[in-house]
């Protein structure tokens, strides 16, 4: 039984405003005029829709949205037809979505806070009245609210499957209690290897196994601050299942009263973009690089993962020269210290033409991002750039690429094909995604089995002396005295006994590659 059988007719409501994405939200601007009725007791029941204009910098764009009952909010670049409801331009849920109201940049704006693919992102509307406001923000908020009770429903209707879940994503096993679960007094802390906005990374030593490793911290209370409790929990389901040898990979995560610990893989051999810097690479070396990254985004996408953030400051190197695909550069994104606090929390230079439009992204935005870094290694440049943000756009969005005249033809085509504005179009994105690109003539003597096997000579062999060899780590942070106390009392699960009001923000969070919590 529907949890709520009322109806809220909502008639001739008008927003105005702009819709942000992500952290760019001065960027788009948007009309939206809506005449809809409600019925919460119809499932997947849609709302009557009508035009939606958007302005991107000084172009004015429609979009028609329409919201429905299973929580889906998608949008079109003209009024659609029966036959085009099934190809929207955007589509986002409103699912456990977060409501905001604000007096800026516009009196009477709401924002919405929701998840696409892999990321939190933001849309923010500014209407003419409060009133108007509480209209839009109360109906969202119902199809939100009950989507919830029909979760909550069907977990109570379910109890066996969801204890059952519960174990097999917290590792639980209940027969097993003398598997101690891992807490922060297990590990050695060694070197600081980057600090952020959001908390550090150190590296570790296991105390039972004398393995190196580097763990993450997060602050609970700055993640829950900037509403970045969806996003982590994310990232730490996609962590805990991918293993390939070009991906970072997760050992631990735990938690305690106030933080969040993943355990990761140590890498040491340095940032590809340290190296970048010093030199132009060759066609060769890019394609060694290059095959490497694909690889592991061939890997991410058949597990329906966009990775979406692919830059080189994402991209290390192993102590052997091979490629780790991490999310070490968030940690150095901003430093706490107002002295040494960076100026820049974002990579707009890597953003794909489809993001920008505000369009619903695929796997081809992974492509672009390969374009745009392969690019760099071949050219010493980005394709697009330009310090004004608004400017910067508008070269991403409207200026053809230009190539040194000493690229060769396979490494133009390759990089042309990558850096395609329109996703459909793209090398990559179609049907075939990866394999598209692994057929490339620029890739064509690539043995693909011998790169998963790195059966492939890196052509450069990081200079590290040992496995507590940070040199190409930054000396900024490195020099830094480590400071981490450990919390004095846990429980049987190895959690702080008082943790019990921060812990609802970050259930099923455990997790251990061999067994051992």
């Amino acid at each position: 039984m529907c949890p709520c059988n009322s109806k809220i007719d909502v008639s001739d409501l008008r927003i105005f405003g702009f819709v942000g994405l992500d952290r760019w939200q001065s960027v788009i601007i948007l009309i939206l005029i809506v005449f809809h009725t409600f019925p919460l007791s119809l499932h997947h029941a849609p709302l009557q829709y009508n035009c939606i204009m958007v302005i991107y910098i000084k172009n004015w764009r429609p979009r028609y949205f329409l919201l429905k009952t299973d929580g889906s909010f998608i949008g079109y670049k003209e009024k659609p037809q029966e036959a085009d409801l099934a190809y929207p331009l955007n589509n986002f849920s409103v699912a456990k979505c977060q409501l905001m109201k604000t007096e800026r940049p516009k009196p009477n704006t709401f924002i919405i806070r929701c998840l696409q693919w892999t990321t939190v992102i933001e849309r923010t509307f500014h209407v003419d009245s409060p009133d108007e406001r509480d209209e839009w923000s109360e109906a969202i908020q119902m199809v939100a609210d009950k989507l919830q009770r029909q979760e909550e429903e069907r977990i109570q209707c379910s109890p066996t499957s969801h204890m059952d879940n519960m174990a097999e994503e917290e590792m639980d096993i209940s027969t097993t209690h003398h598997k101690r679960k891992v807490t922060m007094s297990d590990f050695d802390y060694l070197k600081l290897l980057g600090k952020g906005t959001f908390g550090k990374v150190i590296l570790v030593r296991e105390k039972a196994s004398g393995k190196y490793y580097a763990m993450k911290i997060l602050k609970k209370e700055v993640i829950i601050a900037k509403d970045e409790v969806a996003h982590t929990l994310t990232e730490s389901r996609v962590l805990k299942n991918t293993r390939h040898p070009f991906l970072t990979s997760l050992k631990y995560s735990f938690q305690t009263k106030d933080r969040l610990c993943f355990v990761m893989e140590y890498v040491n051999g340095g940032e590809l973009f340290s190296i970048y810097r010093e030199r132009v690479f060759s066609e060769e070396r890019t394609r060694f690089y290059g095959a490497e990254i694909v690889s592991a985004l061939d890997y991410l996408h058949s597990a329906k993962i966009v990775y979406r953030d692919l830059k080189l400051e994402n991209l290390m190197l192993d102590k052997d020269g091979h490629i780790k695909i991490t999310d070490f550069g968030l940690c150095k994104e901003g430093i706490t210290d107002a002295a040494t606090m960076k100026t820049f929390c974002g990579t707009p230079e890597y953003l794909a033409p489809e993001v920008l439009e505000d369009n619903d992204y695929g796997r081809a935005v992974d492509w672009w991002g390969l374009g745009v870094v392969t690019y760099e290694m071949m050219c010493g440049r980005l394709p697009f750039y330009n310090q004004d943000h608004e400017k910067l756009f508008e070269l991403i969005l409207m200026e053809d690429i230009k190539f040194p005249r000493t690229l060769s033809t396979d490494a133009k085509s390759l990089l042309s094909g990558l850096l395609i504005k329109d996703p459909n179009k793209r090398l990559g994105g179609g049907p075939d995604d990866a394999k598209e690109i692994m057929r490339h003539s620029f890739f064509c003597l690539v043995d693909w089995q011998d790169v998963y096997n790195k059966k492939l000579l890196p052509p450069f062999k990081p200079q590290v002396a040992s496995e507590t060899d940070t040199r190409y780590f930054d000396e900024e942070f490195t020099a830094q005295t480590i400071t981490v106390t450990p919390p004095e009392k846990f429980d049987e699960d190895g959690m702080d006994c008082l943790d019990n009001e921060r812990r609802p923000h970050f259930p099923q969070f455990s997790y251990s590659a061999s067994g051992r919590e």
